[in-house]
């Protein structure tokens, strides 16, 4: 029992770091206007992120070190200054989107103008973080997001002609209506939704939370391989639905609403009511990730105390980071932005800064000193350094490919 309902830490992870506001979004847009045929961005990512974070879950349970107080000792005080002011903006970025993501989800369920749910959303994610136990949080959040598994009963619902949607996703072409830039800058952006560092962060930080000792790197792999595998899963059946239902129409997915789209004609007003409550928790886990990776990439740079283990007052400057980020993230939401924009722009940033956080922890899990003999083996290092290769051409061609396109437009 104990190690299913540690798979919580994995799902939580995977919930919110494969479908936030902006990857909700993302994905529909992609099935909406690519069909399938970027499917396998998906998969890249999955793998991808499984095996950064069973790096990082593996350091952190033999070193009990989380991410960044590794980074700063690796890469010295100004690379490490350096990364963490990459990390940290596009974490804060992410964090104002979702909890604009959270009010727009509430809008979905109240009809209640996304600017009053706000504050509400801000308030409720600091609430938790400062009351709730890091278990207790893990757990509920994860375990509500899975409601959004009603995507994948959708598309067996809809009945959809799977021999089509099967050669779209194993024989990816750019379709005719769509240019060749704006293909691979959705790709881009999918495969930093995937590999977003904060997962990294938070995965890495809750292991040391939940105080994980080198017996415990079996628990971790656990996590990895349930979280974000379906994560994976249910991002392909977001755009798959999208396919289905709105390409054939024409309808680019612009709001959240539209993605709900396919799930009520699937399954009518039951389905409506779960997916709401999937892409509540999703969003809010999100924050809850975000939140917290703001407060732990700062702390352990700078070598504050920090964790949920500890009393708010013994690590005061932990929880007023948190506060802090969260209040910049109401300023900039109360310009009136579009969150889901904000979260677009962020995850393509993300591709970008990520080889920054993966190659020292690709470094240390090699380092015997820090490791001893659970240090990467032979197949380990060898999907790393494809992988390493990957990041480098996909954090080179991002920028390159959002001037080109116009972000995709």
């Amino acid at each position: 029992m104990k190690r299913v309902l540690g798979v919580a830490l994995g799902v939580l992870t995977a919930i919110g770091g494969f479908l936030d506001i902006g990857d909700l979004v993302t994905n529909a847009v992609v099935g909406s206007r690519f069909g399938l045929s970027l499917a396998w961005v998906v998969l890249v990512g999955v793998v991808g992120i499984c095996l950064f974070a069973q790096m990082s879950g593996r350091v952190a349970a033999v070193s009990g070190r989380a991410t960044f107080e590794i980074i700063r000792e690796r890469l010295g005080p100004k690379a490490g200054l350096a990364n963490l002011s990459a990390s940290f903006l596009i974490n804060l970025l992410t964090l104002t989107a979702e909890i604009g993501g959270i009010a727009l989800a509430l809008q979905l369920a109240s009809s209640v103008s996304p600017g009053l749910w706000i504050p509400v959303a801000a308030f409720a994610v600091w609430l938790v973080i400062w009351r709730v136990k890091f278990s207790i949080m893990e757990n509920v959040t994860g375990l509500v997001g899975l409601c959004l598994i009603v995507f994948a009963v959708a598309l067996f619902l809809l009945g959809p002609d799977w021999s089509k949607l099967a050669e779209q996703a194993f024989a990816p072409s750019v379709p005719g209506s769509e240019s060749a830039g704006a293909y691979w800058y959705y790709a881009v952006a999918l495969f930093g939704a995937a590999m977003t560092p904060y997962e990294v962060f938070f995965f890495s930080s809750g292991a040391v939370e939940e105080k994980w000792t080198k017996k415990d790197i079996g628990q971790s792999r656990i996590n990895v391989l349930v979280g974000f595998p379906l994560g994976g899963v249910l991002s392909v059946a977001i755009a798959a639905c999208a396919t289905i239902v709105l390409l054939p129409r024409g309808i680019e997915v612009s709001s959240l609403s539209q993605i709900v789209l396919p799930v009520a004609e699937a399954g009518g007003k039951l389905a409506v009511a779960f997916v709401i409550v999937g892409i509540v928790a999703a969003t809010f886990g999100a924050a809850l990730e975000t939140t917290l990776s703001s407060g732990y990439t700062l702390a352990q740079f700078f070598g504050w105390s920090w964790g949920k283990f500890r009393k708010p007052a013994e690590a005061a400057r932990f929880h007023v980071a948190m506060i802090v980020c969260l209040l910049v993230g109401l300023a900039v939401l109360a310009t009136g932005v579009d969150p889901i924009l904000v979260t677009e722009y962020s995850v393509v940033f993300s591709a970008i800064a990520l080889p920054l956080t993966y190659l020292p922890i690709l470094i240390v899990a090699n380092d015997e000193q820090y490791m001893g003999d659970a240090r990467n083996g032979r197949v380990t290092n060898a999907f790393a350094l494809v992988y390493l290769v990957i990041i480098l051409v996909a954090s080179i061609a991002a920028i390159p490919l959002m001037i080109l396109t116009g972000a995709g437009a």
